[in-house]
């Protein structure tokens, strides 16, 4: 596995949350605390960034056109080029919370789960965002909710609340996009950091984010450690793969208290693993 390369700036303080936009040919990704939409574009590497509000938790394209974007406390919906942001519906009213991470399902509903500001436990909750623009909670008791992708076969759901050091599984049931049969699949050392964004590749391996471990680790479906991909900086936050055949791993990473003793955290950073993703799924309400 060929290791990782900076390929911006260190330009956020806390990024997140990448994607591989197909349409545009560009990596999406969050500065997330600063409330801001990045894009990359290769090869020329020009840079954008667009303003959504006081958080930019995770963003996915909209099959619609434009994006759907999770928000402070809610959802709001991102036009393409130069069109702005319109709020869609507040999941909570609580001050002391704030969105964190998510995804869509196969059938195109939107989720993302919560995390208290002072990372109280079991305070959050994950929420779903229907096509039809309502909203309903699937999980409560949760932590820090983060990392969120489905099985190939749309059966399974692998879920990370960062504080349980686990990846953990729930069958899905697509009709009514709920959970059932929590079981872990994987159980993370504190050694190596804790779990934060994840994705999933062309032979349903997993590539978890390890914040605090300079890494992103590769699972089997079963929860075997397969591959272990090191980088120059501590708190890695994400990870998707991109790029015209899906087979470069993007990474996100974040400087918040550790700028002047790592100068290239904040970048976004690029792998050449040897196995291609899949391509992100579109929220269609």
């Amino acid at each position: 596995m060929s290791g990782a390369v900076q390929v911006t700036d260190p330009l956020v303080e806390h990024g997140e949350g990448p994607i591989w936009d197909g349409r545009a040919e560009c990596l999406l990704w969050v500065d997330m605390l600063a409330g801001d939409v990045m894009a990359w574009e290769p090869p020329d590497g020009s840079i954008e960034r667009r303003h959504v509000g006081n958080v930019a938790a995770t963003i996915r394209p909209r099959r619609a056109g434009g994006f759907v974007v999770a928000t402070e406390r809610g959802f709001a919906l991102l036009g393409g080029g130069s069109d702005g942001v319109k709020p869609l519906v507040d999941a909570f009213d609580d001050p002391s919370l704030r969105m964190n991470d998510g995804g869509c399902d196969p059938q195109g509903r939107f989720y993302c789960g919560s995390m208290a500001y002072d990372f109280a436990p079991g305070r959050a909750s994950l929420y779903k965002l229907d096509t039809d623009h309502s909203v309903d909670v699937v999980l409560r008791g949760v932590t820090i909710s983060n990392g969120l992708v489905w099985s190939l076969d749309g059966s399974t759901v692998y879920y990370i609340d960062t504080r349980t050091q686990r990846v953990d599984a729930f069958d899905f049931e697509a009709t009514e996009g709920t959970f059932s049969k929590r079981r872990t699949v994987v159980e993370i050392p504190t050694s190596d950091g804790e779990p934060d964004g994840m994705t999933i590749d062309v032979d349903g391996y997993l590539w978890v984010a390890m914040f605090g471990g300079a890494a992103v680790h590769r699972y089997s479906p079963q929860g075997r450690l397969d591959a272990v991909l090191d980088l120059p900086v501590s708190q890695v936050s994400s990870c998707a793969f991109g790029g015209p055949n899906l087979d470069e791993l993007y990474i996100t990473t974040s400087r918040e208290g550790r700028g002047e003793r790592e100068p290239q955290a904040g970048a976004l950073f690029m792998s050449r693993p040897g196995v291609r993703g899949v391509p992100v799924r579109e929220y269609v309400g």
